[in-house]
C-alpha cells in the first residue's frame, strides 16, 4: 500500500479592519467554507466554524483594539483559523457572571473546537483553531 506524501493544501486570508464590522468575517468564512463542499456535508461545522470567527474577530476589535487578519488553511485533516491581532495581551478563558452579556468567547470556541492554541508573534499574537471534519465530509472533499 503506498500513501501519497504530498499534502494537498488550499487557505485564504483576508484583513478585516475595526470599521469593517464582525459580520463581514462570518459572511466571508461562510462563502469560503462553501468550496470545501461542507455546506452539505457537514453543516453544523459550518456554522460552529463561523460562530468560531466571530467570537475570534470580536476579540481582536473590542479587546485588542485593532484589526483582525483571518486566515483559513484546509489541509485535508483539519480546517485551522487563525485570527490575528495586534495586541501582545493573551486571552483568558473566564467563568462569566451569569447576568454579564459578555465573557463567554473562549468558552464558546473550546467548546466548538476539536483544538485551539494561542501564540504570541513579534507584532501580536495569533489564536489559532482546528476542525476536524466528520468522515463524511472528508470522503465527499476527497472524491
Amino acid at each position: 500500500m503506498t500513501h501519497e506524501s504530498s499534502m494537498r493544501a488550499v487557505g485564504w486570508a483576508r484583513s478585516l479592519p475595526i470599521s469593517s464590522g464582525v459580520r463581514e468575517a462570518r459572511e466571508w468564512t461562510r462563502k469560503h467554507m462553501s468550496t470545501l463542499d461542507w455546506a452539505r456535508t457537514a453543516p453544523a461545522l459550518v456554522d460552529s466554524v463561523v460562530l468560531a470567527v466571530s467570537e475570534l474577530v470580536t476579540n481582536a476589535h473590542v479587546h485588542a483594539h485593532s484589526a483582525a487578519q483571518l486566515i483559513l488553511a484546509w489541509d485535508e485533516e483539519c480546517l485551522h483559523v487563525t485570527v490575528h491581532d495586534a495586541s501582545p495581551q493573551l486571552p483568558e478563558q473566564r467563568q462569566p457572571d451569569h447576568t454579564a452579556l459578555g465573557g463567554r468567547g473562549l468558552l464558546l470556541v473550546d467548546a466548538l473546537a476539536d483544538d485551539w492554541e494561542v501564540r504570541r508573534c513579534p507584532r501580536g499574537k495569533d489564536v489559532t483553531v482546528c476542525f476536524q471534519p466528520p468522515s463524511s465530509a472528508k470522503e465527499a472533499q476527497e472524491a
